[in-house]
C-alpha cells in the first residue's frame, strides 16, 4: 500500500489542479465534478483557496472530501490535495 501511494505521490507532481475550491467550499456541484473527474481520471489534483478554509483546517476539509467522494488521500502539500479512487 505504501508502494502505491509513493508511485501516486510521483504521477501527481506533474498534474495541475483541475478544480479550486473557494468560498463556497463543498457544494453539490463541486463534489459533483469531482466525482466524475475522479471517475474519469482517477488520480486528481485539487487547489484550495483561502476562503475555503474559514471554518476547517486543511486536514480535516481533506477528510471529508475524501469521505464525500468515497476516494483516499495520497497527499497534502500547502493547498494542494491530492486524491485517488480505484
Amino acid at each position: 500500500m505504501k508502494e502505491l501511494i509513493n508511485q501516486l505521490k510521483e504521477k501527481a507532481k506533474v498534474l495541475t489542479p483541475i478544480l479550486r475550491i473557494g468560498k463556497n467550499g463543498l457544494t453539490d456541484a463541486v463534489l459533483l465534478e469531482i466525482k466524475m473527474h475522479l471517475k474519469k481520471r482517477k488520480l486528481i489534483k485539487l487547489k484550495l483557496l483561502r476562503a475555503a478554509l474559514e471554518t476547517k483546517d486543511k486536514k480535516e476539509f481533506a477528510r471529508d472530501l475524501a469521505a464525500a467522494t468515497n476516494s483516499m488521500i495520497i497527499d497534502t502539500t500547502g493547498f494542494i490535495i491530492v486524491l485517488y479512487k480505484k
